[in-house]
């Protein structure tokens, strides 16, 4: 796939989140490094990783939020009257080793409104 890219002169990639691109976030971040191509996750994981940037939701309060629709149920609650809820809040994560590696400058107002920074 990495070849494709490479070939067709991309100058970036986004990931499409999915069971697929989570399970393989590290391998999908460490090869946008040796490709040198900026990249845009769903998922912080893939940033830790070394990804360059995630826009998504908080994975764990989605579980955390599963947990509490189980625990209804469980107590009760018919499926069928709970709510369906989506995530309220998206984070922004920055891999700033990664941006330096790059030859990335981010943009200060970026950088304020991101809600972790990885040094």
């Amino acid at each position: 796939m990495f070849q494709e890219i490479e070939q067709s002169k991309a100058e970036g990639l986004i990931s499409i989140a999915g069971a697929f691109t989570l399970l393989n976030s590290t391998q999908i971040a460490l090869l946008t490094q040796q490709h040198r191509l900026p990249s845009c996750y769903s998922f912080r994981d893939t940033v830790v990783a070394g990804g360059l940037i995630s826009l998504g939701p908080n994975i764990v309060a989605i579980a955390i939020e599963g947990a509490n629709y189980v625990d209804k149920i469980l107590r009760g609650a018919k499926p069928a009257d709970l709510p369906v809820e989506q995530p309220t809040k998206m984070e922004v994560v920055i891999n700033l080793k990664t941006a330096k590696t790059l030859g990335l400058d981010i943009p200060a107002t970026l950088l304020g409104r991101a809600d972790e920074l990885i040094e």
